[in-house]
């Protein structure tokens, strides 16, 4: 639909009628440049209007998928406003689902973790990625046996998967490699020892750091770059943000094309780009590890940048 039948179908008194159409091209996420419509509004332009409305950016959508570490929370304390947002979502049936690259705790952490703070949640809410680890893993080699590089959680959704666990480099098939704060030269000899004998090389996320009160702390690249460097073979997989494998899961789980989801997350390299990827409007805020400076210098531009994420509500 151009502007021009916009105008024809848009009487001079039919306020209601203009509302009607501007949400269907809010909803197909076209732009608009400042036009006249008519008499009755001349000096108005579609985002004045869009604000009158009440349907910006934030609320536009059937769907969200938030990050967590940097989004939601950071370390033990909610992002300001965090908690008032959801809560403005839910009231308004909006469908939602939190993703985590760090596999430090299951599901269920995860939801109590958040309720535990002051956001109701259902461990079906939340994706991290050692679920979605451990489902892809069954689908390419169910019962395998593995080596993982990585803490307790993980390692409990693995062998409640199927899989087996062995530390003889002979007889591992795949190499997982983790967040892992007890990183050390031997969980490096074994993983070196079994890729060298032929096991497969996969991670869960490709982060870098891990953001935290008071700064960031190394995160699962830390672990590939190590494996990589002493192997000399790139990873092969890696199932987190910002992996297709990931948000399909999300958009599986919520029942909704990805067109009509806004993915709300702090990082350009995983987040956003994931987003953009499955087709989705992305939102940068920074209260995580992006900053403006950064944002400046990125090739890569998302569609909304907020300061958190209140700004979904306002």
């Amino acid at each position: 639909m151009s502007i021009e039948i916009l105008r024809r179908n848009t009487p001079n008194s039919g306020i209601p009628n203009i509302l009607m159409i501007l949400r269907i091209f809010i909803i197909d996420n076209l732009s608009f440049a400042p036009i006249k419509l008519n008499s009755h509004a001349e000096f108005w332009n579609f985002e004045s209007l869009f604000h009158e409305m009440g349907l910006m950016a934030g609320l536009n959508f059937s769907g969200y998928i938030f990050d967590l570490d940097g989004t939601i929370y950071l370390g033990e304390k909610l992002i300001s406003g965090a908690r008032e947002t959801i809560e403005k979502l839910k009231s308004l049936s909006k469908r939602i689902v939190y993703l985590s690259n760090k596999p430090l705790q299951t599901r269920e952490d995860y939801a109590a973790k958040l309720t535990r703070l002051g956001i109701k949640t259902d461990p079906a809410e939340v994706i991290n990625s050692s679920l979605v680890m451990s489902h892809w893993l069954s689908k390419q080699a169910p019962g395998a046996t593995i080596y993982v590089i990585g803490e307790p959680p993980l390692i409990g959704e693995m062998v409640q998967a199927g899989f087996c666990i062995s530390e003889k480099a002979g007889e591992i098939q795949y190499v997982i490699a983790s967040f892992d704060r007890t990183f050390d030269y031997r969980k490096l000899n074994i993983a070196l020892q079994a890729i060298r004998k032929g096991a497969r090389f996969v991670a869960t996320n490709p982060d870098r750091t891990c953001p935290v009160e008071g700064g960031e702390i190394p995160d699962c690249a830390a672990m590939i770059g190590a494996i990589e460097g002493a192997t000399g073979k790139k990873v092969e997989t890696v199932v987190g943000k910002p992996s297709d494998i990931m948000i399909q899961v999300a958009v599986e789980l919520m029942g909704l094309n990805p067109r009509n989801c806004l993915l709300v997350g702090d990082r350009l390299e995983t987040d956003m780009v994931m987003g953009q990827k499955a087709g989705m409007a992305t939102a940068l805020v920074l209260t995580g590890v992006t900053t403006r400076e950064v944002l400046k210098k990125s090739d890569f531009q998302p569609d909304y940048i907020w300061e958190s994420v209140t700004e979904i509500i306002k």
